[in-house]
């Protein structure tokens, strides 16, 4: 019949929001593992010399473009982001808002910057709560690849949370900045923090553990 039965055009389109859905989350995904390698090594072709004290740092170099678009870009897809119910949609709209913050709020010793330090804890802390909680849920009894995923997100979101505390104590304590700055610890919590950020949403993209059936269409996307 011409132009193809409804039902067809119906699941069709469903399925092209599921892929579409998918390559969402792993391009949010590939940008957190992505940014932290492109900031550093985009620094030292610049003429920098070596790793920044924190990925906020490199605001203040010839890398603020990648440093602002890149924020921005994840932002922007975090706030995009639906999920299940009005938790996803919620939780989106906070990361998209906080991450916005981190970036016209840039790092500086004036009060700026302990808004900027604020912020992104805060940050932090709801991208961890994405593969916490929000992951982790399901529809009906979880496969052994879903029970598997989501060992992945906890295990993900514990690091990130690990992280951004030991970030926080760090630079909490002046003597610790004193003995291991030449470190760049608050770098390395942060880009760890968002490789761990970047590997679940790759997982929730089904890039690693999908399930045997070809697509999966949410009650709601």
């Amino acid at each position: 019949m011409a132009g193809g039965h409804p039902d067809m055009k119906k699941d069709h389109t469903r399925r092209s929001l599921v892929i579409s859905y998918l390559s969402l989350r792993r391009t949010i995904g590939i940008l957190g593992i992505a940014f932290p390698i492109l900031l550093a090594i985009g620094y030292v072709i610049a003429g920098g010399e070596g790793i920044r004290p924190s990925i906020s740092s490199y605001y203040h170099t010839p890398m603020r473009d990648v440093y602002v678009g890149i924020s921005c870009g994840v932002a922007l897809f975090l706030f995009t982001y639906r999920g299940y119910d009005f938790r996803d949609a919620i939780t989106g709209n906070l990361a998209g808002l906080f991450g916005l913050a981190v970036v016209f709020l840039p790092a500086s010793d004036t009060w700026i910057g302990t808004i900027h330090e604020i912020v992104a804890l805060l940050f932090f802390f709801t991208l961890a709560y994405f593969s916490i909680f929000l992951f982790t849920r399901g529809t009906g009894f979880p496969t052994r690849r879903k029970r598997r995923r989501n060992q992945i997100y906890r295990t993900c979101g514990y690091i990130m949370v690990t992280c951004t505390v030991l970030a926080s104590v760090y630079t909490a304590f002046p003597r610790l900045q004193l003995l291991y700055s030449d470190y760049h610890p608050v770098f390395w919590f942060e880009t760890i923090g968002l490789w761990a950020f970047g590997f679940a949403w790759l997982t929730k993209g089904k890039v690693l553990l999908r399930d045997a059936e070809k697509y999966y269409v949410p009650l709601r996307l």
